[in-house]
């Protein structure tokens, strides 16, 4: 019995270790305000001296005096900062993440709210319910840690792929996939690895090698 609780312990730490979010505790991405250079879809560009990317909607904002001002996306093709460059994808900044030959993995990092919200309500004990003047009284006890209040942050994933923008998603991956026997069997293959993750860099880089084709092999 005492075997199979440390293995079962064992097991579910794998798993909240395999499933840990990256978490914040700011609504940007950067620390500062910063520098940068933003191309218009017109093809104008502006250097902006304080901007900055907000995780809830992967917008760009940038201070005007003593407020923060969101960016109309609808305009903006991309934004470069001295660390990373972003383009704009659905109204959204993503960032290059590598490439395989014409074919690139674009990342756009948001907060995940509702898993925020659930988590700490999850962690809030309710105890004593009990009728008081007609109404129904209880007591509570907070358990959240203070990593809990840190804001978790989801990555969202899209493949520049043959030419067009693809979400990363089975469904539509497979869509846009050529009717080739062999690239679909080397995408069901690393789709289904153990260890594949669609939330991983390096996962999401290893299908797309896998379903780029090589020049010369068209």
């Amino acid at each position: 019995m005492i075997k199979k609780t440390i293995l079962l312990t064992m097991f579910v730490m794998a798993a909240l270790v395999s499933t840990a979010q990256q978490r914040t505790t700011q609504a940007t991405l950067y620390k500062q305000f910063k520098p940068s250079v933003i191309t218009l879809k017109t093809g104008r560009t502006i250097n902006q001296s304080h901007t900055n990317v907000f995780l809830k909607n992967g917008s760009l904002v940038y201070l005007n005096g003593e407020y923060t001002m969101e960016a109309n996306m609808e305009t903006i093709a991309a934004v470069e900062f001295d660390d990373r460059k972003f383009i704009n994808i659905n109204n959204q900044l993503a960032y290059m993440v590598d490439s395989v030959g014409s074919n690139i993995l674009y990342r756009i990092d948001l907060l995940d709210l509702n898993a925020y919200n659930q988590n700490l309500r999850n962690n809030i004990n309710i105890s004593n319910m009990g009728f008081e003047s007609g109404a129904i009284t209880t007591t509570s006890m907070d358990l959240n840690s203070e990593d809990d209040y840190k804001l978790p942050i989801f990555s969202h994933y899209y493949f520049f792929y043959n030419g067009e923008f693809v979400k990363v998603h089975e469904r539509d991956i497979s869509r846009v996939l050529p009717k080739d026997k062999d690239l679909k069997r080397k995408y069901r293959t690393i789709i289904g690895m153990d260890d594949f993750s669609w939330n991983s860099d390096n996962s999401l880089m290893k299908l797309l090698k896998a379903i780029t084709v090589k020049e010369g092999e068209q």
